[in-house]
């Protein structure tokens, strides 16, 4: 009798054991299928760029020249996938390639270049564009705006009346933008400060006249029409941390500031008791 309990105690520990191993087995299975997994949608396989005949070197590639072909180099940026179409078309090869060969950068003239300038600077998000405005120092916080910043623009303009005319000399002030990415500043952007720095320079290049900003289109169409009009454009620097929009702005004439100015400058008055 004492030997059959053995027996049974033994098959049952045996039993356990193998399903406890079992368990352990399945649990590191999953564990690598979904490292696997991860490792296949960050470095896996994806379809990139590449020559239908061998290119000899400086030739001037065609769409005709281009198709794809698979590599496992995906999350490469510096891998061309057929995103980058278009703008390879035109440029010339830098040395020579074989067909068949997922395309670098490097490897087709100014392609560095172009990934590297302006329009890589712009955020991902939005479908942004970068537009340039005249501005004078005054206008441009005496010349202090720098690539990077965040800004308010204001504009005042000669409106129309009800009958369409323009009449001169009873202007309009009003926030057109706000929190708007400085890109550029003259042609400094702020890969070309932090260069000039890293050279021993102070990291700005003088006075400018030209801003830079990211703009959706419709802003940008905005900012156009009201430069057009000869609009005189200002900008506000904000606080690096401001995030803050006001709602409601009002249009200012000369009738609006005559109603608001005491107002104003007793809540201003307020405000530095506070302080």
């Amino acid at each position: 009798m004492k030997r059959k309990i053995v027996l049974i105690a033994s098959l049952v520990a045996g039993l356990l054991a193998a399903l406890l191993t079992r368990t352990y087995i399945s649990a590191k299975e999953n564990e690598f299928a979904r490292m696997k997994a991860k490792f296949h949608r960050e470095y896996g396989e994806m379809m990139a760029l590449c020559f239908n005949r061998d290119m000899p070197s400086g030739t001037v590639i065609t769409i005709g020249d281009i198709s794809e072909c698979p590599t496992i180099e995906k999350g490469n940026d510096d891998v061309l996938t057929k995103k980058d179409m278009m703008d390879i078309v035109g440029a010339k090869t830098v040395g020579a390639h074989r067909r068949n060969v997922p395309l670098r950068r490097s490897y087709i003239e100014g392609a560095e270049e172009r990934r590297n300038g302006l329009s890589s600077m712009l955020p991902k998000e939005g479908h942004l564009r970068a537009m340039s405005i005249n501005v004078t120092g005054s206008a441009s916080v005496s010349g202090m705006i720098r690539p990077g910043d965040s800004v308010d623009v204001i504009g005042t303009f000669d409106f129309p009346n009800d009958e369409g005319k323009i009449k001169r000399g009873d202007p309009v002030t009003c926030t057109i933008l706000q929190k708007v990415l400085v890109l550029a500043t003259g042609s400094d952007t702020s890969r070309t400060a932090a260069r000039r720095a890293e050279m021993g320079g102070s990291g700005r290049s003088g006075g400018y006249s030209l801003v830079t900003l990211a703009v959706t289109p419709r802003e940008a169409e905005m900012l156009a029409f009201a430069e057009h009009i000869k609009g005189r454009l200002v900008l506000t620097l904000r606080r690096y941390d401001d995030l803050v929009t006001e709602e409601t702005l009002p249009t200012v004439d000369f009738s609006k500031i005559r109603e608001e100015i005491e107002d104003l400058n007793k809540l201003r008055n307020k405000k530095d008791r506070r302080r």
